[in-house]
C-alpha cells in the first residue's frame, strides 16, 4: 500500500441520480490517501463513468460533499478519441501552458516524451505509433496540462499484452518518481493488473468498497470471474 499522506481526493456520501432516476452514486465515501496507482474493479453500471465525470469537474455531487486538491485530466480508453494533432510533439504543445517561452516549450516536450518512454520522437507522425505508444503519448499530454491526477478509463483496454505492459510500467514509474510522484486512479477489468496496484477496491451499485491491496482483491474476485465465464 502507498503511504498514507494528505489526501488530495476525498468523497463524502456523495449521491447523483440521472434524470432518468437511474442512481449512479449513492452515498458514495472514498479517500485517495496520496500519490500512487489506485485501481477500481467494478461491471458496466457501477458508476465508474459518472465518478470520473463528477472528480473531472463535468457533474456535481446532487448531495455529499467532494473535496479535491489536485488538478485531474482524463485518459479515454481509445487514445485516437483523445489525440488531435498530426505529430507527437504538437500534440504535447497543444497542452503546455502559454506563458512558456519557445525554448521552454521543446525543452518540456523532450522532458515529456522522456517520461513515457517516447523519448526522441518529437516529430514522428502519431499515426504510425503502436497502440501502446499512442496511449502513452496520451498519458504525456495529460502531463502537459500540468495535471496530477490521472483518471484512467480501462486504459489498456483495446492494448495486445506487450503494449498493456508499456503503459502500465509507464503510469507506475510516473506515481513512484522521487519528484513530484502522481496520483492515478486505474479503472480495469483485468484482475493480474491489480497485482501492481498501491491499492484497490471494489465498484458496486454506486459505492466504493475500502482499499485493499490488489494482490488480496485479485484472490476474492477470480472465483467470480470464473464463474462468469
Amino acid at each position: 500500500m502507498a503511504e498514507l499522506t494528505a489526501p488530495g481526493l476525498r468523497f463524502d456520501r456523495v449521491s447523483f441520480s440521472w434524470p432518468n432516476g437511474t442512481r449512479a452514486l449513492d452515498q458514495c465515501s472514498f479517500t485517495i490517501p496520496g500519490p500512487g496507482l489506485w485501481m477500481l474493479v467494478g461491471s458496466n453500471g457501477s458508476g465508474k463513468s459518472t465518478l470520473f465525470r463528477m472528480i473531472g469537474g463535468l457533474l456535481e455531487p446532487q448531495s455529499g460533499q467532494l473535496d479535491c486538491t489536485l488538478r485531474p485530466a482524463l485518459v479515454f480508453q481509445n487514445p485516437d478519441h483523445q489525440l488531435l494533432l498530426p505529430s507527437c510533439g504538437s500534440e504535447l504543445l497543444l497542452n503546455l501552458p502559454r506563458h512558456l517561452s519557445s525554448g521552454e516549450r521543446h525543452t518540456r516536450i523532450n522532458h515529456l516524451l522522456e517520461q513515457v518512454g517516447l523519448a526522441g520522437m518529437a516529430t514522428r507522425p502519431i499515426h504510425t505509433l503502436s497502440g501502446g505508444q499512442k496511449q502513452r503519448l496520451a498519458i504525456a499530454g495529460a502531463l502537459a496540462s500540468d495535471a496530477n491526477l490521472l483518471l484512467l478509463d480501462e486504459p489498456t483496454a483495446l492494448l495486445d499484452p506487450a503494449s498493456q505492459q508499456t503503459v502500465l510500467a509507464a503510469v507506475q514509474q510516473l506515481c513512484h518518481r522521487s519528484q513530484a510522484p502522481l496520483t492515478a486512479l486505474w479503472v480495469t477489468h483485468r484482475l493480474d493488473e491489480l497485482d501492481h496496484a498501491d491499492g484497490a477496491a471494489r465498484m458496486e451499485k454506486g459505492r466504493i468498497a475500502p482499499w485493499s491491496s490488489g494482490q488480496k482483491l485479485r484472490k476474492q474476485l477470480q472465483p467470480l470471474a470464473g464463474r462468469r465465464g
